[in-house]
């Protein structure tokens, strides 16, 4: 098991940033590729961002790419995502998962991670 905590959800207002921190105990992080996902009321979980095992991949969905920014301490066993330019529509329960598989480039899609965090939660007011 990889215990993954996430961290730094609140409240903000639109076109504010906000970090938010997945931390690992136990077995690092480094082996595994990182993801982020996000769910809101009524709609299927989505997926975010993805950092490669190695920290030399990173994917993001459409409606983050320029806005959001994930990233490795690996000393740390933390990844964290970066949002900058926050709007209504990013309001959602974020998640972060680990995914065994070395893929290349790292999965999109949730049903591919084996161990999922608590989720924080993110309000963006207008």
């Amino acid at each position: 098991q990889v215990p993954l905590v996430e961290s730094g959800g609140g409240l903000v207002q639109a076109g504010d940033s906000l970090r938010l921190s997945c931390a690992a105990s136990g077995r690092t992080p480094s082996f595994y590729a990182v993801g982020w996902f996000r769910q809101s009321p009524g709609k299927e979980r989505e997926f975010v961002a993805v950092i490669s095992w190695t920290g030399g991949t990173t994917r993001y969905a459409d409606s983050v790419k320029g806005r959001f920014t994930i990233f490795r301490d690996v000393p740390k066993n933390t990844v964290y995502l970066h949002m900058n330019s926050l709007k209504t529509e990013d309001t959602a329960i974020y998640y972060c998962a680990a995914d065994r598989a070395r893929t290349v480039p790292p999965s999109v899609y949730s049903n591919e991670y084996d161990y999922w965090g608590q989720g924080t939660q993110v309000t963006v007011s207008s």
